[in-house]
């Protein structure tokens, strides 16, 4: 299968590292003139380098502004006014049960793991609808369905994402444009290599060998028995951004390994 987004405009929030640097690399290398996102310039400017590296050819830009604030989200859209992609990947998480967790971090999660995406899709939509083509994904997480009691707004922040997602491509129905979410499961990005350095070094193992550890004493019905690299993640994001995905909407496509243990 030959993925061509020449011609399109894909913006991609949250950019600069894991799995949002690894689908910005796999749309870019698709064609796509791709803009890539986060609060810092430096990052930003690293991450472009960073593509261009592994892209040959690539057109990339780097946008600098904080998505999960009203006015970030609108000095960006200044910058960037229109877009046939867009990948909502902008996200945070962390221990939060429902004791640990205040008012003030229940808006966090909300404001930046949810608003961001309803304020971007809701920028780029109607130019989509307009143009008869587009794309829109949400990337949520095995863990909006299958809700740890230790990440409980993480939890409810990519459930949210998920009812967003169907909501919106019902919307847009008949229009040419697609609106699905992706989950991953258990991921090593750079954040999670992180997490796991002390207790690799600890056990004298690699942080692969750490991250599947992990993975098989806390995420016990994965099939896979291993977290999953960005890359395979970004794969799942590139098709659905494709012309070749134009039947697939509204849905919520699992890259989790198999941790979620349902046949729908």
């Amino acid at each position: 299968m030959q993925i061509d987004l020449s011609g399109k405009t894909a913006v991609i929030s949250g950019s600069t590292s894991g799995i949002g640097l690894a689908i910005a690399t796999g749309i870019a290398m698709a064609g796509a003139d791709t803009v890539i996102n986060g609060r810092n310039q430096r990052t930003v400017d690293e991450a472009v380098e960073t593509i261009r590296g592994n892209a040959s050819g690539a057109k990339v830009r780097g946008v600098a502004a904080d998505l999960g604030s009203r006015a970030g989200c609108e000095s960006f859209v200044k910058t960037v006014p229109d877009a046939d992609i867009v990948v909502n990947n902008l996200g945070f998480y962390g221990p939060s049960d429902i004791f640990a967790t205040g008012d003030d971090e229940w808006e966090r999660y909300f404001q930046i793991n949810v608003m961001s995406g309803v304020r971007i899709t809701r920028a780029y939509l109607r130019g989509m609808m307009e143009r008869r083509w587009g794309r829109v994904v949400f990337v949520s997480s095995e863990s909006g369905l299958n809700i740890p009691a230790d990440m409980l707004a993480y939890g409810f922040s990519k459930t949210a994402q998920l009812s967003i997602a169907r909501g919106i491509a019902k919307y847009a129905a008949g229009s040419g444009v697609t609106v699905n979410s992706v989950l991953p499961g258990p991921t090593l990005t750079d954040g999670v290599r992180e997490m796991l350095k002390e207790t690799a070094q600890k056990e004298n193992k690699t942080i692969e060998q750490a991250a599947d550890e992990f993975v098989i004493g806390h995420r016990a019905t994965s099939i896979i028995r291993r977290a999953a690299s960005p890359e395979e993640v970004a794969n799942m994001v590139v098709y659905i951004c494709s012309p070749q995905a134009s039947a697939t909407t509204g849905a919520a496509l699992r890259v989790d390994g198999g941790v979620v243990d349902t046949i729908g």
